[in-house]
Formats: C-alpha cells, sequence, structure tokens
C-alpha cells in the first residue's frame, strides 16, 4: 500500500474517532468527562518507573507528550513553539494488529511571535508503524514529526532529545538538554481533578534548555531559551460538569518553576491546583483555597471571548503576578479548538511561560 493512501486512511479514521468525541461533547470538554467503562482506572499509589513510563500506557484511554518552548531569537525577539502528541483508545481490550489496533493518534505543532501564530494538526491510526511512542530508547513520533533520545540520554531527566515539526509554513528543530530528574505532579504523580475522583497520573519535565533552529515562511533563526513538557494518561480526566481549564506552566527568572490550573465547572464554580518547584527539583502543592485566578482582558477569536491577561495571586507565598500574551491571537483552530501560547509575567515575581485555555 502506497504511503498516499496510508495517509489518507489514517486521516479518515482520525476524523472518524473526532466526531465520535464530539457527540461526546456534552461530557465535558472534548468528551473527556465521558465514563470510561472497561479501561484503566487512576488510582493514588502508583509507583512511577523509568523509563518505562515515558512511553505508552494503552490500557488507559487518553494520552498525551506535551511541550511547548520559550524562546529568544539573536536580537532578542521572544517567539514560542507547541508539539504534542496525543493518543485515545477507540475501545478497550487487547491492542489489535495492523488496521485492527484501535488507538488513534493525533499531533499539534504551532509557533507564535508577536506577528503571527501558526500551526498544523495530523491524524493517524495505531498498528501501521505512522505513529507511537517507544519507552527506550525514547522516541515519540506521528508521520515527519518527531521527539527521540541521542545515545547519552538518561532515563530519569529524558534528557538530551531532539525535537522537530513543521507545517506548510514553519518548521523547528532543537535539543533539549536537561540536567535534573522529571518531576512527579499532585501527589506523587496523582493529580486529583475534581472533588468526585477524576484524576490522571501526571509527570513533568520543566527544566528542558532548549536551543535550536526556527523556520516561518522559510525563514530561518536561530532560537534558544527555556522548555516544559508534560505527561499524562487517565481514563477520564474530567468530570461531566467541567467544561474545560485553565493552565500555566511558569518559569520564574530564579530559576523556580510553577504549575497552575483551574477546572472550569457549569455552574460557575472551579478547581484550582497548584505545584510550586524549586529550582533543585522540589516540589511544594498548593492548596487550591490558596490560589487566585482572575482574568483581566479578553480577545475576540474564533467567533469567542478568551481571556488572555490575568492576575494571579498566591498569598501564602506572597506571589502576585500579572500574565500578558505574546500574542493574543494565538488560537489553536485544530479538531478540538483551544488557545495556547507563550505569555510573560511580571510583579512580586518574573518570567515567561505558556498559557493552555480550553472549552471557551
Amino acid at each position: 500500500m502506497s504511503a498516499d493512501r496510508i495517509s489518507r486512511r489514517a486521516f479518515t479514521v482520525g476524523i472518524a474517532a473526532l466526531a465520535a468525541a464530539r457527540r461526546a461533547s456534552a461530557q465535558g470538554y472534548a468528551g473527556l468527562g465521558e465514563t470510561a467503562d472497561g479501561f484503566a482506572k487512576v488510582t493514588p499509589g502508583r509507583l512511577f518507573s523509568f523509563p518505562g513510563d515515558h512511553g505508552p500506557h494503552p490500557e488507559f484511554r487518553i494520552e498525551w507528550w506535551y511541550l511547548t518552548a520559550n524562546l529568544v531569537d539573536p536580537g532578542g525577539a521572544a517567539c514560542g513553539l507547541q508539539w504534542t502528541l496525543f493518543r485515545q483508545a477507540a475501545q478497550p481490550g487487547p491492542q489489535g494488529e495492523g488496521w485492527a489496533n484501535q488507538q488513534v493518534w493525533m499531533g499539534h505543532a504551532a509557533v507564535t511571535r508577536a506577528d503571527t501564530h501558526r500551526f498544523s494538526e495530523t491524524f493517524s491510526r495505531g498498528g501501521v508503524g505512522q505513529a507511537g511512542v517507544t519507552a527506550k530508547p525514547f522516541d515519540a513520533w506521528i508521520d515527519d514529526r518527531g521527539m527521540k533520545s541521542v545515545e547519552r540520554t538518561d532515563d530519569r531527566t529524558l534528557a538530551p532529545l531532539t525535537l522537530k515539526a513543521s507545517g506548510t509554513d514553519f518548521s523547528y528543530a532543537l535539543t533539549l538538554e536537561a540536567d535534573r530528574p522529571v518531576v512527579l505532579q499532585g501527589d506523587r504523580g496523582y493529580s486529583r481533578k475534581s472533588e468526585r475522583g477524576q484524576a490522571s497520573y501526571y509527570y513533568s519535565q520543566p527544566f528542558y534548555r532548549a536551543r535550536g533552529t526556527l523556520s516561518i515562511d522559510d525563514k530561518p533563526v536561530d532560537v534558544s531559551g527555556q522548555a516544559w513538557m508534560d505527561r499524562e494518561w487517565s481514563s477520564q480526566p474530567l468530570d461531566a460538569d467541567q467544561t474545560g481549564w485553565d493552565w500555566l506552566s511558569l518559569h520564574l527568572a530564579s530559576g523556580d518553576k510553577l504549575m497552575l490550573y483551574r477546572l472550569r465547572q457549569k455552574d460557575g464554580h472551579n478547581y484550582p491546583f497548584g505545584n510550586w518547584i524549586g529550582a533543585a527539583g522540589d516540589t511544594q502543592m498548593i492548596a487550591g483555597s490558596d490560589i487566585q485566578m482572575s482574568p483581566m482582558a479578553t480577545v475576540d477569536i474564533a467567533g469567542r471571548k478568551v481571556p488572555v491577561e490575568w492576575q494571579i495571586a498566591i498569598p501564602s507565598r506572597s506571589f502576585a503576578i500579572a500574565c500578558k500574551p505574546l500574542n493574543p491571537k494565538a488560537w489553536m483552530g485544530t479538531g478540538f479548538s483551544y488557545w495556547e501560547g507563550p505569555i510573560s509575567f511580571a510583579g512580586t515575581h518574573d518570567g515567561v511561560g505558556y498559557l493552555e485555555m480550553t472549552g471557551y
């Protein structure tokens, strides 16, 4: 079978899977609150193991490898990029072979400057070699987009890695280095998402140093900066009444890192959570009652009003910042659309980071 025919068939299967998920969109954002009978459940007390947990967990319904990078060019101009690989199982049970495999893969890539935002989306069916992940040597790919290890990659740090992606009008290639181990989020990797027990397994590598080349409209520039990768898997990460989330990954000028999110509910209440990551890699969970996230300004985009400027406070840490986007129009007009882009912040602490907002 030709590569072209495989690509078209994989695309068709991916679209069908998205359509099925859209029918469940009443079950929280993108159907992520849909019941997951037959799939593995997320429970407290899991012992994470590397390199194994860098690889896929097909017994769970949903999984992603998600990297964002805050970069600058030689002139100091800011830019950002996103590389994401999503896996979703269409049904539980033993893994089928070839086209009978029930895993659907989706890749997102994007680049953002103050004057432009470009993105691309691709789909593949599992079992035919077009997409997948191996734990060791680490290799995550869909079509010609890849995040992969090199000979000296350390399982504890998941570094160094090479990263590449391209769309019709952009491309990038980076090397990612880190000298601190990955960080377990939540309660030793158990990340609770609602009062009724929805949860995911979640860890991050927030200490990547990135260097490489970014090209927009065939104009390459050297870039360098900081990157953050999130790894999550679950079978039902949202409750049915949760409509989306506002999520931040922040690189503080001090070297500390901060992950914050609030999950929005239909009744207007929110479920917030945070994790303060020290420059040495130590972590401290932040109680939801100690997190204040207030949208301050919106942008009209794709027929929606999206809050792109935020004030955030954590009183117990004397932390109060105002966040602004590099490009307010960083809308991902993909199968499930969302806002994702680089931000900067100032106040009691300064730095850069990424903001993701879904369900608007």
